[in-house]
């Protein structure tokens, strides 16, 4: 059945099943709760997800070092950045409702194309001009600052953001025949020697107990399946109509924060994502048809 889709078909799945993916490895991380120092769960959650990476790589004859300069300073650049979200983004995530962190991550489109604007002088019209202005504003909505429910980790996930997004503008620099999964496990053993290193100086060391250890087994799986399923719709498909499935995350998020923690947004919090999704699809779109106009010219 799957063989008889089109390359379209194919990548807008593949790109559900990553979100899934990625989605439940977030609600095992969160799951575990903060009984497991962060530090301690992302070493030895990276232990096991660099070995399987590896594997897998070696496996699909994927792990090339690159011979340019150029590209071994921008996988440094990326693994960083990975570093620096992973942390962010996770102490984020064990601090606020699900799908808030979840949103807000949302935002990245946006800030992937703002900042490939200001910084690389990448062409943007009006129309995705005003549609990142409005989706930061339906960001806006959901950390509220000012109020109550603005905290450090509202920042947290900020920081995330601009993280990742320097991540995956130092990825798109990459030459094209940088094998993904060479990149991902430079990424994945920067972010498990890290935590290892924060480890040993705190000296905390807490016992799984067999649910927590199944979690993060859990947790490994999910994570290796999104790298996976990410990379595959790379291959297949236009990235302009699997791009905006990402956004399915959204619906994971929503309904695994409601059945595992109880977590239902606020209105204000709706129309935010609402804003921060319908504005990311419309600068994916500007964006693949500015890029066929410009092959047709």
């Amino acid at each position: 059945m799957f063989a008889n889709l089109s390359d379209n078909a194919k990548g807008a799945l593949l790109m559900m099943c990553s979100m899934a993916a990625f989605t439940f490895n977030d609600l095992c991380i969160k799951g575990i709760g903060t009984d497991i120092p962060l530090s301690q769960l992302l070493f030895l959650r990276g232990i096991l997800a660099s070995a399987l990476i590896y594997l897998l790589a070696r496996y699909l004859k994927a792990l090339d070092w690159p011979a340019l300069a150029k590209d071994r300073w921008l996988i440094l650049l990326r693994s960083l950045a990975e570093v620096a979200a992973a942390y962010f983004f996770l102490t984020a995530l064990l601090n606020m409702p699900f799908a808030n962190v979840t949103a807000i991550l949302q935002t990245l489109p946006l800030t992937v194309t703002l900042v490939a604007a200001l910084i690389f002088k990448e062409a943007i019209g009006w129309r995705r001009m005003l549609a990142i202005v409005i989706g930061f504003g339906g960001m806006l909505l959901i950390v509220r600052p000012g109020t109550d429910g603005f905290t450090i980790h509202s920042v947290y996930v900020l920081i995330a953001v601009i993280c990742v997004t320097v991540r995956d503008l130092a990825a798109r620099r990459l030459s094209k025949d940088v094998p993904s999964l060479t990149v991902t496990l430079v990424g994945s053993l920067f972010v498990m020697s890290f935590a290892g290193c924060v480890s040993a100086m705190s000296g905390e060391w807490n016992t799984f107990n067999s649910v927590q250890t199944l979690m993060l087994l859990a947790s490994v799986i999910f994570v290796i399946g999104g790298y996976v399923f990410s990379v595959m719709v790379m291959r297949i498909g236009e990235v302009g109509f699997t791009s905006p499935f990402r956004y399915t995350a959204m619906i994971w998020a929503l309904v695994l924060g409601y059945l595992f923690f109880g977590e239902w947004p606020e209105p204000l919090t709706f129309v935010g994502a609402g804003l921060i999704v319908a504005t990311g699809i419309f600068t994916l779109y500007r964006e693949g048809w500015a890029k066929r106009r410009a092959a047709l010219t």
